[in-house]
């Protein structure tokens, strides 16, 4: 909204429906062909479960056999009942209804018919005549559904997905795809205690993806309950980019918490050398300065002589630049480390053991570089991971 004339979004669209109706009265045509969208599934006492349509083309008779999308597959019922609200009255709000055998568009109307529990908003109405083959009809209907399941991971790891309607689903599993989000399951309509259940089997494989992404749905209270026990994250909004920054910030709080727990055991790849006329301390805790040839050197990095049979020297304690304690240095630093080992290894020390002539290099396991490739792959520059490869042939 302007905050200088007060105007906003409902006045633009005011002002284009009222321009059309004005400009173009003349080239409106109606077409015969049925042109209908499912908009809201709704449950009405004394009605059973009913659809409210918009029908922008055609027309609508009751005892007419229609087909519409849903969850579980096709939906074919006949129409038992077309019904509006009374003049100035609008569809969603509760009343006394007008009872049509027929209807033109273009209009919304309400559709009371069996089986229309799973019908899905968002998707297109179609009428089955008799000079219709019904699994053309049925395969129709369901193209824009099963066009949103092909963007689902085949491999069953990902995020599970909420929406209000087919259009608004269909949009933010795109979004999800363009941002990289894989997405592992789908439904329309509120979150229940069933999609907790099935968002729930990513705790198992990756427990961040143990989420819901609910756009524009209600969660019932005992789907939060059932969350909560189980450890899966709903989260909810009704703009698809809140939803998103909700999901990345929680994904940045989970990849920060695990590189935390890893940090000691993942190496990163460092070749150094020894600077001689810094040796500081020749003894546990060595300490000498050192220039990283290559790699990153972080604070708990092990060292090892390769010249020396891979003599292992112990895990580095500290760093300093300048008297400046600092948790990293890389490749061109110079910087002062201080060597510790643990008591149940032989002690080393430098001049007797190993000295300047030796390179310094990290100690690179199986076990290691794979914690390296899940958690800090994007830290390490192509000519980092190259050094990986060779100090693990070294």
């Amino acid at each position: 909204t302007s905050a200088i004339t007060g105007e906003g979004i409902p006045d633009m669209l005011m002002l284009v429906v009222e321009l059309t109706q004005k400009m173009m009265n003349e080239r409106l045509m109606f077409i015969s062909e049925l042109q209908c969208t499912v908009l809201e599934v709704k449950v009405i006492d004394g009605l059973g479960t009913t659809i409210d349509v918009i029908l922008s083309n055609g027309v609508l008779h009751e005892g007419s056999t229609i087909a519409v999308c849903g969850m579980d597959g096709p939906i074919v019922t006949t129409i038992r009942a077309l019904l509006t609200p009374k003049p100035l009255r609008e569809l969603r709000v509760k009343g006394d209804y007008i009872h049509f055998k027929s209807v033109k568009a273009a209009m919304g109307v309400k559709i009371c018919g069996q089986n229309l529990e799973k019908a899905i908003a968002g998707s297109q109405l179609m009428v089955i005549t008799p000079e219709d083959d019904p699994e053309d009809i049925k395969e129709e209907v369901m193209l824009d559904f099963k066009k949103v399941m092909g963007q689902v991971e085949r491999t069953g790891r990902g995020v599970y997905v909420q929406a209000s309607t087919l259009g608004s689903l269909e949009a933010l599993v795109t979004y999800l795809k363009s941002v990289k989000i894989p997405v592992s399951g789908l439904n329309i309509g509120p979150v229940h205690k069933k999609d907790v259940m099935k968002a729930s089997a990513m705790l198992e494989h990756r427990r961040e993806f143990a989420t819901v992404l609910a756009f524009d749905v209600k969660v019932v209270q005992e789907a939060r309950d059932l969350a909560e026990e189980m450890g899966v994250r709903i989260f909810t909004a009704d703009i698809i980019y809140h939803l998103f920054d909700q999901f990345t910030e929680y994904m940045e709080e989970v990849v920060r918490a695990r590189r935390q727990e890893v940090a000691d055991e993942a190496v990163f790849p460092c070749i150094l050398r020894i600077i001689p006329q810094f040796i500081i301390n020749k003894k546990d805790p060595i300490i000498v300065g050192v220039d990283v040839v290559e790699g990153i050197l972080k604070v708990g990095t092990p060292l090892v002589i390769p010249a020396k049979d891979h003599l292992e020297l112990g895990r580095v304690a500290s760093l300093e630049v300048n008297k400046k304690p600092v948790d990293m240095a890389k490749r061109g630093q110079s910087v002062s480390v201080k060597i510790t080992q643990r008591i149940s290894d032989p002690p080393r020390s430098y001049g007797r053991h190993f000295d300047y002539r030796d390179e310094l290099i990290s100690k690179l396991s199986r076990e290691s570089i794979d914690l390296l490739k899940e958690n800090f792959k994007d830290d390490l520059s192509k000519e980092e991971w190259l050094l990986v490869v060779r100090l693990k042939k070294v």
